[in-house]
């Protein structure tokens, strides 16, 4: 059986590489390159990630993988 769970996806613009959310604490949420250290959350948490991000100067995205159960 397959789940479907999500990666947050950030870029910020001009030539940087897009980073993944890697951690989020009541503090700034920690952010990697390495897709493989990414946070696999689910939709709900997902969303709410984004909508921190949102203020910044960055673009956050969903970005949905398949999970084997």
């Amino acid at each position: 059986m397959k789940n479907i769970k999500f990666l947050v996806k950030v870029n910020r613009g001009g030539t940087r590489v897009a980073q993944y959310v890697q951690r989020i604490d009541p503090g700034p949420i920690a952010m990697t390159t390495n897709r493989k250290l990414a946070l696999v959350m689910g939709r709900f948490t997902a969303e709410d990630a984004i909508k921190s991000l949102q203020n910044s100067r960055c673009v956050p995205e969903l970005e949905s993988i398949q999970v084997t159960a």
